[in-house]
């Protein structure tokens, strides 16, 4: 059994509900091949393939990385745009397998408009508890570097490090990638 962690719950507490299927935190920096990673693992099983897309295109650079990854993922997957409202999209997919990528800019899209972070991971840790199918998280770890010279920064890293150790916790398996390559922290690789 997990230990707990200040607000972290392990599975035999109360308040702790199981959840009904698989729960996968893909976790690495960037360009590190978590997306792809995460990407092989949701269509290593039947589909639909539900791609839940967080991030908003505020520029042209950001549109074109956008329609990249959406040529490179094909046209097998649904997609679902979901900058900041994560939990309700979850809730609308009652089949297949869905992938959420990437949870930090829809932490940061939160952030940036003024939201509370413990909410927010409050209502999404409830719609994934819930949710029916295998969904796979992808996350950026932002906590090995150094620390921030701004507060924004700052409170950034320590809410993305709080939502990673939270969803870690939560998960059946949690896979870190460096340089292309999965590792596993808990669980088995597939």
């Amino acid at each position: 059994m997990p230990k707990s962690h200040g607000s972290l719950k392990p599975r035999s507490s109360p308040g702790w509900r199981q959840r009904v299927a698989d729960l996968t935190l893909v976790v690495g920096g960037a360009r590190s091949g978590k997306s792809r990673y995460a990407e092989g693992l949701v269509r290593s099983g039947p589909g639909p393939w539900h791609y839940i897309a967080t991030a908003e295109a505020f520029d042209a650079e950001m549109a074109a990385r956008i329609a990249q990854h959406q040529i490179d993922r094909g046209p097998d997957w649904i997609t679902h745009e979901a900058p900041r409202d994560l939990a309700p999209r979850l809730r609308g997919i009652r089949e297949g397998r869905v992938l959420v990528d990437c949870l930090t800019l829809w932490l940061s899209n939160h952030l940036l408009a003024g939201s509370d972070p413990g909410a927010e991971t409050e209502a999404l840790e409830a719609a994934l508890t819930e949710h029916p199918c295998p969904i796979t998280l992808v996350s950026n770890e932002v906590g090995w570097g150094i620390v921030p010279e701004n507060a924004l920064a700052r409170a950034f890293r320590d809410a993305q490090g709080r939502l990673n150790q939270r969803l870690a916790a939560r998960a059946d398996r949690v896979v870190t990638t460096i340089a292309g390559l999965p590792l596993a922290l808990k669980g088995d690789l597939p």
